[in-house]
């Protein structure tokens, strides 16, 4: 079968789902993406990532965009501040000048640079898949909650956290791990809150103490994003109404008690409502045993702690197979050469970051904070 002839499919427009139509573009293999949400703007793309110089960069670059993304990033972004309970500074990352080995971005901007990259048409709003079925014939039907299905050759699950391409290969679900992030914003942070926003600096701020911690990181535009986190059951917020601000504020406030008055500020001020967002994770390792025409990148193969990884691992993942499957003349041969290097490379990932949430999120009452090395 040729390159031209090809059907293939990618389920999820995300950064890693975009990564690998971009770079299959680029190489003249034809791609439809297929994405639930109706338009590139349905919801909000969540906050700055630091794209490393190892994965996401490499990524990029397959893509033909580093230097676009260069001009978008922010580098100085790559400050950081660690904190005890009582906001006395444990430790200063200042990047030294040129330094890109992990500049930061918006999520929303990178996602625009990639999806403004593509031939018109590439991708199809509104196409929420329901199930990707092997046929005999070695292709795999995919089939959408709204009652189509197409055929292809091959079908990528890059649909996240949640996939339902997943469920062809294997029967793997996420788990919690104990730790919940609570998100809160600032508009406007510099003019509004200038202790807060200097708090921050031109990165993040993370402050911690036992099962609790305090993350504030800045975005482009004056915008800040707070992550209040701790270790507790799935349903903390039993009892409480989430669309009740104030209420979730005050139970926040309680948990925090003893904390920094200056760091309780990132819960008293914040802009808007609290958004609850649980840590979930897939198991390790997390393999499956091959099936024509099918394939997994980024969280739907290997979804990690928010530690900085998974976003970075999914546009190398989508990089490399958009490569495995222009220098090989048969999808199999393309997508076993792929899998042979992303799932070992996704088990050490996923251990590595398991530790690492544990470590930063220890379940210990200790007031301590014990940041890891790598952070430091």
């Amino acid at each position: 079968m040729s390159t031209t002839t090809r059907r293939i499919a990618i389920v999820g427009a995300g950064l890693g789902g975009l990564v690998c139509a971009r770079t299959l573009q680029r190489r003249g293999i034809p791609v439809t993406v297929f994405e639930r949400e109706a338009t590139p703007d349905s919801r909000s793309q969540g906050g700055t990532l630091d794209i490393r110089d190892d994965t996401g960069q490499v990524g990029l670059r397959a893509a033909g965009l580093f230097d676009q993304f260069l001009a978008l990033s922010r580098p100085e972004g790559q400050e950081m501040r660690l904190m005890d309970r009582s906001a006395t500074l444990l430790h200063h990352h200042r990047p030294e000048p040129g330094d890109t080995s992990a500049p930061e971005i918006d999520r929303g901007q990178l996602r625009a640079l990639l999806l403004n990259s593509l031939t018109p048409g590439t991708v199809r709003w509104g196409h929420s898949a329901d199930r990707a079925v092997p046929l005999p014939d070695r292709t795999v039907r995919l089939t959408f909650t709204h009652g189509t299905a197409e055929e292809f050759d091959l079908v990528v699950g890059a649909d996240g956290a949640w996939s339902q391409v997943r469920r062809a290969l294997s029967d793997a679900q996420p788990a919690y791990t104990g730790v919940t992030f609570v998100e809160a914003h600032f508009d406007d942070v510099d003019r509004r809150f200038p202790a807060i926003a200097a708090r921050a600096g031109q990165g993040a701020m993370w402050a911690k103490a036992g099962r609790l911690s305090l993350m504030a990181q800045r975005n482009a535009g004056d915008h800040l994003r707070v992550y209040i986190g701790f270790r507790g059951p799935l349903d903390w917020h039993q009892g409480l109404d989430p669309a009740d601000t104030e209420a979730v504020r005050a139970h926040l406030l309680g948990m925090f008690e003893g904390f920094d008055e200056g760091l309780r500020d990132l819960m008293r001020h914040n802009d808007g409502a609290f958004v609850n967002r649980p840590v979930f994770v897939l198991p390790v390792p997390h393999t499956w045993n091959r099936v024509p025409g099918v394939t997994l990148l980024g969280d739907a193969a290997h979804l990690m702690p928010p530690v900085g990884v998974g976003a970075n691992l999914a546009m190398l993942d989508g990089a490399e197979l958009a490569q495995a499957i222009a220098d090989r003349p048969d999808i199999d041969g393309a997508v076993a050469a792929y899998e042979k290097v992303m799932l070992p490379r996704s088990i050490d990932q996923a251990a590595t970051t398991a530790d690492l949430l544990a470590a930063l999120m220890p379940d210990t009452d200790s007031t301590e904070p014990a940041f890891p090395d790598v952070l430091g």
